[in-house]
């Protein structure tokens, strides 16, 4: 398992040029012999690339087995390229008043990029990083390192087992975004994960899950359908296209024991490029339905992704 996950590409519009809405439209373009050339190194869970952008000068694509994982720029890591990405951010930035250091347990690390954003934005918070690829971990600390006051400590583990030995109470965010391959491993897709989650994060605190399906939402609703028994609210932010069940695509499921910024985060993602939706209260319970919790034996992964929903081109 690893990553900050695959990011789904958008259907262009009518007439309109075809294009991604959160990763570059083609691989960056080659160098002079002089500037970054990309990596390519085996990992533990398939063939990573570093690719460097040609635009930003000390920016990276990470990428494995060909689909799109992370974008980090070390000059600017404030600088969001995927915009699910973006809207944990906005989660992120809302969770406390700008500046205080969190506490944050992050479950699958990829090149970094919220964790190193966090570091930027709040300064000496605390980051835990769980990410399985050892190898992966061991890659982008050698060619994109951290800077050695970031507050940031790596550990190779697997995301459930390190999530149900989290000390009690002691984190301000989870946030999960955890893929292998492209799939949510089954093991973090149960009601039991959920209370695990529940029993990791202070009683003001916040989860937030990058997830993918489409409609009917089978995975989705059941996700919700096993937050909903331990959390008293929830949201789920995603581009109307997604809701509205007409493509495959990335959805940020938010749960907490006290009122979420519905309202301001509602401000910060449609004000986006690609603006999105913050659903919550009725348009949740009626997307749950009558989805059930699921228990760990009977969790199974995130659906399988349409051909070319993570993609490069």
């Amino acid at each position: 398992m690893h990553n900050e996950s695959p990011e789904t590409a958008a259907a262009p519009a009518a007439g309109a040029a075809p294009s991604d809405d959160r990763t570059p439209t083609q691989p960056p373009t080659a160098r002079p012999a002089d500037d970054p050339v990309p990596v390519t190194r085996p990992v533990d869970c398939g063939t990573a690339r570093l690719l460097p952008d040609v635009d930003r000068p000390r920016a990276w694509l990470l990428t494995v087995d060909g689909a799109p994982q992370s974008y980090v720029d070390l000059d600017e890591p404030t600088h969001l390229e995927f915009e699910y990405v973006r809207r944990l951010a906005h989660v992120l930035d809302e969770t406390a008043p700008p500046g205080r250091p969190l506490d944050v347990l992050h479950l699958g690390g990829g090149a970094l990029t919220l964790p190193r954003y966090l570091a930027a934005t709040r300064p000496h918070s605390r980051q835990d990083v769980i990410d399985a690829d050892r190898g992966l971990l061991a890659l982008v600390t050698e060619h994109l390192p951290l800077p050695g006051d970031s507050g940031i400590a790596l550990h190779g583990q697997d995301a459930r087992a390190a999530l149900d030995a989290a000390p009690e109470a002691g984190a301000d965010v989870i946030v999960a975004d955890v893929f292998s391959g492209s799939r949510v491993p089954a093991q973090l897709t149960s009601v039991e994960y959920a209370r695990a989650a529940a029993r990791a994060l202070r009683p003001h605190g916040c989860y937030a899950a990058n997830l993918a399906d489409s409609a009917p939402f089978d995975f989705l609703r059941r996700q919700l359908a096993n937050f909903s028994t331990v959390f008293a609210h929830l949201a789920l932010i995603a581009e109307p296209s997604v809701l509205r069940g007409r493509r495959f695509g990335n959805t940020v499921l938010l749960a907490s024991h006290e009122e979420l910024p519905i309202a301001a985060l509602a401000r910060r993602t449609a004000a986006d490029v690609f603006p999105a939706r913050v659903e919550h209260g009725a348009p949740l319970r009626r997307l749950i339905a009558d989805a059930r919790p699921v228990p760990d034996t009977e969790a199974l992964p995130s659906p399988v992704p349409p051909d070319g929903a993570f993609s490069l081109s």
